[in-house]
């Protein structure tokens, strides 16, 4: 294994990939009980037309999820149980573009890393167990469509991008979910769920060969093809549709305003862009900025309302929302404040020290397992060394973030950029919207 170390963190990985192509990453946590690993696979819920063996395949929306529930079958035998009994927590989640699989433990990690990278490898789907998790699964999907702040956000991104998967919500719909079969299931897995698309990471008092050594006995050492996934639709940095309008049953009305960006792509200066859109998103309506507080005063918005910079593969997005009863006059004054600190740029003070508060935090999280395990895998797929952060904020500067806000937040619609995305208001009584 290779060994790197970061005297700035005060940390040290050890690295390998495996014959089979699998990436191990190891931080070693010297003297802490918590283990914690994440087995990761660059397969979520965006990514549902590929080629495979060369033939070309499009599967139905949410098919990653439904993947993700299943994958804790394995025949005749209770994962989650053989887990617990090991004193392991155990848990998994499916994003638009990854889907992670993870346990903590203080004893019997290397047994529970065998089991991990076990059920994850071994497809195991039937016909009669399949349509068992379509009622599990529809229920999930019946509870979504009853929150709020998920149907907001959801009709942002219908009415945010024309052809992107980021359209359709992770877990499909009732109608998609029921056109799943156990063939899709294992087709995705033979596509995605393969060691030289998917990344181990480990944190915390462990041996890094002993890693090495579990992972090569459970995988193999022979590579397997990887489906290719097909491009997303190209989508320019306009909106089909700038407002959307929905009655539910909720106390206030709820808003999501988002403002499309230009894909990011991978490496260093993709995670400078996403670093200098945080940045933005803090110096535009964070809590510590002029006009959150501001609005706050004036009872425009309440502790419910916060935003920030998103990516996805394929694209990347800024947004805010929370509750309010005059959302338009919040959306207005946040275009207002955009035009001004385009124009007149962010104060050098106010930047230094929302640079240091975004910094803190990330030195922060490395004191817990699960974010240090998390952001090594994300950022792994963005060809990023995630403990290389400090540089890339180092080079964030002021000028960036005004640059940022003069190409992104704009009032009317032009050829690149949006007027403000798409404005989405859930709420209880009648409302006259522009």
């Amino acid at each position: 294994m290779t060994e790197k170390t970061y005297p700035r963190l005060g940390e040290r990985v050890f690295r390998e990939v495996l014959p089979c192509g699998l990436p191990v990453i190891v931080v070693p946590r010297l003297g802490i009980s918590r283990k914690m690993a994440y087995f990761v696979t660059d397969f979520g819920s965006i990514h549902r037309s590929f080629r495979l063996e060369g033939q070309d395949h499009t599967v139905p929306a949410g098919i990653a999820h439904y993947l993700e529930h299943k994958m804790f079958d394995m025949p005749g035998r209770d994962v989650s149980a053989e887990l617990a009994e090991l004193g392991a927590n155990v848990n998994a989640f499916t994003s638009y573009d990854l889907t992670a699989y993870y346990f903590s433990c203080t004893e019997h990690f290397s047994e529970s890393l065998k089991l991990l990278l076990e059920f994850v490898s071994t497809p195991y789907f039937t016909e009669e167990s399949v349509e068992k998790e379509r009622g599990i699964i529809d229920q999930e999907i019946g509870m979504n469509v009853d929150a709020p702040e998920s149907v907001v956000f959801e009709r942002l991104m219908e009415g945010m991008y024309r052809g992107h998967d980021i359209r359709t919500p992770i877990l499909g719909t009732s109608d998609t979910i029921r056109k799943i079969r156990a063939e899709d299931l294992h087709l995705c897995h033979r596509g995605f769920y393969v060691p030289g698309n998917m990344v181990l990471c480990v944190v915390g008092d462990v041996d890094p060969e002993e890693v090495v050594r579990v992972a090569r006995q459970v995988l193999g050492d022979e590579p397997r093809p990887v489906a290719e996934k097909l491009p997303q639709p190209e989508e320019d940095m306009t909106c089909p549709s700038d407002f959307h309008c929905q009655q539910m049953e909720v106390s206030m009305p709820t808003f999501q305003l988002g403002f499309k960006c230009e894909p990011l792509g991978v490496g260093r200066e993709a995670v400078l862009q996403e670093v200098v859109g945080d940045l933005a998103a803090e110096a535009l309506f964070g809590e510590s900025s002029e006009l959150y507080l501001k609005l706050y005063e004036q009872g425009l918005i309440d502790q419910s309302f916060g935003g920030g910079f998103e990516t996805v593969d394929g694209c990347a997005l800024l947004t805010c929302g929370g509750d309010s009863y005059e959302p338009v006059a919040v959306r207005d004054a946040i275009i207002a404040q955009a035009e001004k600190l385009a124009a007149e740029g962010v104060e050098e003070s106010a930047f230094r020290r929302m640079k240091r508060s975004a910094f803190g935090r990330r030195i922060r999280d490395l004191d817990s397992p699960d974010p240090v395990c998390f952001r090594m895998c994300a950022y792994h797929f963005s060809q990023f060394d995630h403990f290389d952060f400090p540089e890339v904020y180092e080079s964030a500067r002021a000028e960036d973030v005004q640059a940022f806000l003069g190409r992104v937040v704009q009032r009317a619609q032009s050829r690149r950029f949006s007027y403000f995305g798409s404005f989405k208001i859930a709420y209880q009584q009648a409302s006259q919207m522009p």
